[in-house]
């Protein structure tokens, strides 16, 4: 049980799109990225996921519409839902996630699919 510093554990790396894991609370993982650009198109059957903005701006685009998550906002994606992050610029993000949920969804890895490293 420490303080967990976001903004040192942010100065640890500069890739883009590789979540880091600061933390887990039960079956959950805390994770931070930093995003740029597009994502892919992706859903998680059985899980939600959190996006919370630290740092920049990050547009969420559903098949039917985008929501735009500024600093210090945050927006949750419920199971199921069809999702592409966008971040015209870096953007700094905490995600709570199931522990085990991969990053680009239910279906086939792609070269965006990433493990999250401890940090």
């Amino acid at each position: 049980m420490s303080v967990i510093k976001l903004s040192d554990k942010f100065a640890t790396f500069s890739e883009q799109w590789a979540p880091k894991l600061v933390g887990s609370v039960d079956d959950y993982d805390v994770k931070i990225v930093k995003i740029e650009g597009d994502f892919v198109w992706h859903e998680h059957a059985d899980a939600d996921e959190l996006f919370f903005v630290i740092d920049g701006k990050l547009r969420m685009d559903f098949r039917d519409r985008s929501e735009t998550v500024n600093a210090g906002e945050m927006i949750i994606v419920p199971r199921g839902v069809e999702h592409k992050p966008f971040a015209e610029s870096e953007c700094h993000m905490m995600l709570i996630e199931r522990t085990g949920l991969a990053n680009t969804g239910d279906g086939a890895a792609s070269e965006r699919t990433r493990a999250p490293e401890a940090i």
